[in-house]
This record gives C-alpha cells, sequence and structure tokens, in this order.
C-alpha cells in the first residue's frame, strides 16, 4: 500500500490579503467574497494526489489581525510548509512580512515558504510590480512568487502543487 503523506500547511500574511478566500476556493472549488475575519486560527483539509503520493494538507489559516499574532506561534510546530501572501492592490500589506517568517518559521528555520501576491483579477488596481515583490524571495529565503486570484480561480491549484512537491522532497522517505 502506497504510504499517505499528512502535510501541515500555514498562511499567514496581514489580515484582507485573501487566505480564508484562497482556501476556500481550494477546498471547495468555488469564490466567496463573503468570508469573516478569521479570529485565531481555521483549520481546512484537502486530500489530492501529487506525482503518484496520496496527501492529506492540513491547511491552517491564520487571522491576519495584530492583535491574535501572539496565539499564533503555539500553531506552527509541525509545519511543512507555509504560504506568505500579500494583497498586490495594497502595498501595506508587505510592511510586516519579517514578522510573518519569524511567526511561520518558528519551529523550523528552513521551513519552505511560497511567497503569493493575491487579487490578481484587479489589474487596474495593482500597485506591486513583479520585480519589487521578488526581491523579498532573497530577503527571507522564500521559495518562489506567484500570483493568484481567488476570484477567477488563476494558480490556485498550482501553488498547492508546487507546494506540496517541495515538502515532499524534503520528507524522509
Amino acid at each position: 500500500m502506497a504510504k499517505k503523506f499528512i502535510l501541515k500547511i500555514l498562511t499567514a500574511g496581514e489580515g484582507g490579503v485573501g487566505k480564508t478566500t484562497l482556501l476556500h476556493r481550494y477546498v471547495e472549488g468555488k469564490f466567496s467574497a463573503e468570508t469573516k475575519m478569521t479570529i485565531g486560527v481555521e483549520f481546512f483539509l484537502k486530500e489530492t494526489m501529487i506525482d503518484a503520493k496520496q496527501c492529506t494538507l492540513q491547511l491552517w489559516d491564520f487571522g491576519g489581525q495584530e492583535r491574535f499574532r501572539f496565539l499564533l506561534e503555539s500553531y506552527v510546530l509541525g509545519a511543512k510548509g507555509a504560504l506568505l501572501m500579500f494583497d498586490l492592490t495594497r502595498p501595506i500589506t508587505l510592511e510586516n512580512l519579517e514578522q510573518w517568517v519569524n511567526i511561520v518559521r518558528k519551529g523550523d528555520p528552513n521551513l519552505p515558504i511560497l511567497f503569493l501576491g493575491t487579487k490578481l483579477d484587479l489589474e487596474d488596481d495593482i500597485q506591486v510590480n513583479d520585480n519589487y515583490a521578488k526581491k523579498f524571495l532573497e530577503v527571507y529565503n522564500l521559495m518562489d512568487y506567484l500570483k493568484i486570484s481567488s476570484k477567477t480561480g488563476e494558480n490556485v491549484k498550482n501553488v498547492f502543487d508546487v507546494l506540496t512537491r517541495k515538502i515532499l522532497e524534503r520528507q524522509v522517505y
């Protein structure tokens, strides 16, 4: 019988960048404009096959508001990867990246983190260009940078496939 992988993945970033919306889109396949502010941590599960490996993704949705951050450090242990998200239309959502990186890497200083620019569908409102965003890859040792739209679904599945493959590469069989 093939080995089954249970992988804990964190989502991090400022409030309102689209963490919960992304998880709803990926897990349920639909866009929800009506998500509420996440208080503390929410939890999603998704079964997926990656390169013939059965994976259960435990998706931990971290509330972005500063007043909840003290709670988060206790939830990062055992994480295998993280999505660090910012809103392409709001450059201010890049301001606390270092804090987010420190939170998600508390249990593993080499935790793979995929950097995501969200709300790609709001083309006319985008204020963060690719060159600027990519500068953070080296600064925080992030694995890659992708842009997504939870509204259109663009790149959503790809994000989880890319991160899951990277996590599986690090697993000892």
